[in-house]
């Protein structure tokens, strides 16, 4: 008899230490409910001690400046100091799943560049946050806990504080993340979460493009109140209002990433834990386990932030689930890496594992072409291609198809760039079932 099984999946938005100053708590609450305050200690005490009259939104102004909420780790020596304790075998344990395997973090790590202003005090640089997760992870010998991609859209201001909803023309800074991803470090990205669980047109086809598997949709029976909170009403930032409110992944049209479609990427539903909106919460635990129960192929996924207590997160979390999971004694959960969990959903393996292969041909002395293979049909229609100069600039190009899902070329000339000028090429790929294949040729 098949097992009723929930993959339970903890997503972290993971950008580094964080500073916020009292003038910046203020600020946050007039932007986000159009309530002006005088910032200081004496007007923030009665906010968390919900003594103020709020025109109805006491509750809500509460819970986004609790002092759990607004405690952050403000440098990289606090967060190595809760790593310590949270990634512990003897944490994890405590967290066990219906298997008596221990608790699994996702690190979705962000890279902070090109902003002119940092308020907040974010940690700027290509692979800053990246490098600090891989080292940390490698010397502890965690090998449960995976890294994945997390892209914060670049607002027009530049403001590193403040959040944006365009992937595709803003100076170039995805597909500059992502060169250097590939170059420099040989890693591509399987699985995403959207910054800010923003998604657009842009971001849905890049996607589609690239990379299968999305933590995004915000899918919600949200409040009067939470409607009124100027980051999430009328569709800003996360829109997710016609998504299926479902733990099922589901394939997204490709008009319309929230509605079900025929495109060939994942999404799958992502709710946060301990927010003012959009909160993971024992109904929406149920629903998990009812789904299951009826044979549904179930991811239960949740999100937090590496700058507050994961711990917390943890623990809030875990409770909730085993409060609901009393009901249900024929449901079983198993908790997962981000990717494991979709090729749970997915089925075993049909195809052999992806891997991309390439020659460099000499056409004659300022032409050179390239072939590149791939054994499997990719996902998306071709290779990510990048390109580092001596110069150390970084390029993304579109390739030539030769055959489609597996041969493309390109070729280096003067319309292009010539081979002389170049350092480093570096191809990545997806499959379907999420293997991913880095290749670097060093010219």
């Amino acid at each position: 008899m098949t097992k009723k099984i929930i993959y339970l999946v903890h997503c972290i938005d993971t950008e580094g230490p964080l500073k916020e100053g009292l003038n910046a708590t203020f600020e946050r609450i007039k932007n986000t409910f159009n309530i002006k305050l005088k910032p200081s200690k004496s007007n923030l005490k009665k906010i968390q001690e919900k003594k103020l009259d709020l025109n109805g939104y006491e509750e809500a102004v509460y819970n986004m400046v609790r002092p759990d909420k607004i405690s952050y780790n403000n440098n990289w020596g606090q967060i190595k100091k809760m790593l310590d304790d949270c990634c512990s075998k003897s944490f994890k344990i405590k967290y066990k799943d219906s298997f008596n395997k221990p608790w699994i973090y996702n690190w979705f790590c962000v890279d902070h560049i090109d902003y002119s202003y940092n308020p907040r005090g974010r940690v700027i640089g290509y692979h800053k946050i990246f490098d600090f997760y891989k080292k940390y992870l490698k010397k502890k010998k965690i090998q449960d806990d995976k890294i994945f991609f997390h892209y914060h859209p670049h607002p027009i201001k530049k403001h590193a504080h403040l959040e944006a909803t365009r992937w595709l023309g803003s100076n170039d800074k995805l597909f500059q993340i992502l060169c250097r991803r590939i170059i420099d470090r040989l890693w591509f990205p399987t699985v995403s979460r959207p910054g800010f669980n923003v998604t657009r047109p842009d971001s849905h086809w890049f996607m589609e493009q690239f990379i299968p598997f999305d933590y995004a949709s915000l899918s919600y029976k949200i409040s009067d109140v939470e409607k009124k909170q100027f980051d999430f009403s009328n569709g800003r930032s996360g829109d997710w209002r016609r998504a299926p409110m479902t733990w099922e992944p589901y394939h997204p049209s490709y008009e319309d990433y929230q509605l079900i479609g025929n495109s060939k990427r994942w999404i799958a539903r992502c709710l946060y834990i301990n927010s003012r909106a959009y909160e993971i919460n024992e109904r929406e635990v149920e629903r998990a386990f009812k789904e299951a129960k009826k044979g549904k192929k179930v991811i239960l996924s949740f999100s937090s932030h590496d700058y507050r207590d994961v711990r917390l997160d943890v623990k809030r979390v875990y409770k909730l689930i085993n409060k609901v999971k009393r009901k249900y004694s024929d449901v079983h959960t198993k908790n997962c890496d981000a990717l494991d969990a979709f090729r749970k959903v997915i089925g075993k393996r049909k195809i052999k594992k992806l891997k991309l292969s390439a020659k460099l041909e000499k056409i004659n002395n300022n032409t050179h072409f390239i072939r590149i293979f791939s054994n499997v049909k990719i996902f998306g229609p071709q290779p990510f291609f990048a390109i580092k100069t001596k110069k150390g600039k970084y390029f993304y190009d579109n390739l030539d198809m030769q055959k489609p899902g597996r041969e493309w070329s390109y070729t280096f000339d003067n319309t292009t760039l010539e081979k002389k000028l170049i350092k480093n090429i570096g191809i990545a790929a997806n499959s379907d079932y999420g293997d991913m294949s880095v290749l670097k040729i060093n010219i």
